[in-house]
């Protein structure tokens, strides 16, 4: 017998076929997407990238300064935050010689600290980084997530490492299962779990609360 969780990806899979994320040409802009996402939506991020895309490469972005790399990244919002945050990640990647390869080979939870101790990266940036620049299957717990899964009626724990450690617990360690898998959540919360729900042809509406209401 299927996994619960296991079948709402395959209905979502089924229903909007693979999405092949993260949207980026290189691990290194997946990096930074992951970074200028925070508090903005993609169309914001697009344009601050198509800005940046001269210095998409960590030893050109440590040789801008801080207030320089700010106006590249002006249309992401909180631009002097994230270019803070932007250049802590650089001098955290430098010490790894900006080598993925390597870094791939760390420990997955020591991994995930270190990303966690740099200034300005949170859970949600730290595993989408895991996820999709280092190869680790994680389950990213974002605002999607968490409205698909309560929505349907899944009694899942408030804190992030909980939330996520229950969903991982319950499906194959498999990279491009939980690849796909956020990208299918942030998909469908677009397109029908919306804030005010579409149930109308939804594919997880036979499993789903809102059908006995």
């Amino acid at each position: 017998m299927r996994h619960k969780y296991q079948v709402i990806y395959d209905k979502l899979f089924n229903y909007y076929s693979p999405q092949n994320w993260w949207p980026a040409e290189t691990p290194f802009e997946m990096m930074m997407g992951a970074i200028l996402v925070q508090n903005t939506s993609w169309v914001n991020v697009e344009r601050a990238l198509l800005k940046l895309r001269p210095y998409l490469e960590p030893e050109r972005i440590e040789k801008l300064q801080t207030d320089e790399l700010a106006q590249h990244i002006k249309s992401s919002g909180f631009f002097n935050i994230k270019a803070k945050r932007i250049k802590s990640y650089i001098e955290w990647f430098k010490t790894y010689n900006y080598e993925i390869d390597r870094i791939k080979k760390l420990d997955k939870e020591r991994l995930r600290d270190e990303l966690l101790n740099i200034k300005g990266i949170g859970r949600e940036t730290a595993d989408v980084m895991l996820l999709y620049a280092f190869d680790t299957p994680v389950f990213v717990v974002d605002a999607y997530a968490r409205r698909v899964f309560y929505r349907i009626g899944y009694d899942m724990p408030e804190s992030y490492d909980a939330f996520k450690k229950v969903v991982e617990k319950g499906l194959p360690k498999e990279l491009i299962l939980f690849n796909e898998f956020h990208a299918l959540l942030v998909e469908h919360a677009k397109r029908h779990c919306k804030a005010a729900p579409i149930c109308d042809g939804c594919p997880l509406f036979d499993i789903c609360n809102r059908r006995l209401e």
